[in-house]
């Protein structure tokens, strides 16, 4: 049987209308996000159908939409097509969708669970300069070298390592920008500082991951056989104290996506299938291994243009 790996994307892919044909053709997963929305008093649902986007934005609103729109996509497959896959993995929060479709978290859980860690994130970073940027066109290790160096006088972390050609870099506005300086002298050209809330995935923001993991003992982890391939260390686990402890850690870890992706297909995934809004990973996949192949589930439409080779894989 072919390997096949299903994939979840992180913050950035939101976008205002995600997930609405999929919940127009399917009512109970409408009432879902209703009911998330009633239980915890928000308006996630106007706020995915109507904006205003820089509402969508907000970090706490931005994960449990993805979450959603992810596993909206997922179950749109699921109706169809029986597939079993050999992992799951997701980038950063989409880590928490990935524990939704091997069955370890549920629905509802998850999305609380990710609009908490956004508030904490949020949270953790008040007060404090803080500043993001990604790093197109130099090396990993290089980059992370230079962290280090940076790092004691300013915090800076390699927050993201995407592709071989893309890190994120998070830290005191100091440290991302001491960082960016020394880059430009190495003729690095694209640097681009991000919108964000806080220095994620930085030791700035270690609140947010007590604060988190206190959140998780409340919430039933269940037995699972599929492994996830976790962010920070980027190696399969289906032990649910792992899995936790790997989820507080994640907050201030660096996420180790090509990592990730590299331990997948060596394990032999011919198959990666991407669920929720945009094609993010996809394009981080080309750039990590061209040959591999990858599918990505968006919308009905995009559904409908691969149900037959999907099938295939059944």
């Amino acid at each position: 049987m072919k390997k096949i790996a299903l994939l979840f994307p992180g913050q950035g892919a939101q976008y205002v209308g995600m997930a609405m044909d999929i919940l127009a053709k399917f009512p109970e997963l409408k009432q879902e996000l209703q009911n998330f929305d009633e239980k915890n008093n928000l308006e996630l649902y106007k706020i995915m159908k109507e904006g205003p986007e820089e509402k969508l934005k907000e970090t706490r609103f931005t994960q449990p939409a993805i979450l959603f729109h992810s596993i909206a996509a997922l179950k749109m497959l699921q109706q169809e097509i029986e597939i079993k896959p050999a992992f799951v993995a997701g980038h950063s929060l989409g880590e928490f969708s990935a524990l939704v479709a091997n069955g370890v978290l549920k629905l509802q859980d998850a999305m609380y669970l990710v609009h908490k860690r956004g508030e904490f994130m949020i949270k953790a970073s008040e007060g404090s300069s803080y500043a993001m940027s990604a790093v197109i066109g130099s090396n990993p290790v290089t980059i992370k070298d230079i962290c280090k160096k940076v790092s004691e006088h300013n915090i800076v972390v390699a927050a993201n390592f995407n592709t071989p050609v893309q890190t994120v870099i998070s830290g005191t506005q100091k440290g991302v920008h001491e960082v960016t300086r020394i880059l430009k002298e190495q003729k690095v050209k694209r640097i681009i500082p991000l919108k964000v809330g806080g220095a994620f995935h930085s030791p700035l923001i270690k609140k947010a991951g007590e604060w988190l993991a206190s959140e998780m003992d409340k919430i039933k982890f269940s037995e699972t056989n599929i492994p996830l391939i976790s962010n920070v260390d980027a190696k399969p686990t289906t032990d649910i104290n792992k899995i936790k402890e790997n989820l507080r850690r994640q907050v201030t870890s660096s996420v180790l996506w090509l990592d990730s992706v590299k331990f997948m297909l060596e394990a032999g995934v011919e198959l990666f299938i991407e669920f929720g809004p945009q094609k993010v990973l996809a394009g981080m996949l080309r750039k990590i291994d061209r040959k591999a192949k990858i599918i990505s589930i968006d919308t009905i439409e995009s559904f409908e243009a691969v149900k037959e080779e999907l099938k295939a894989y059944e």
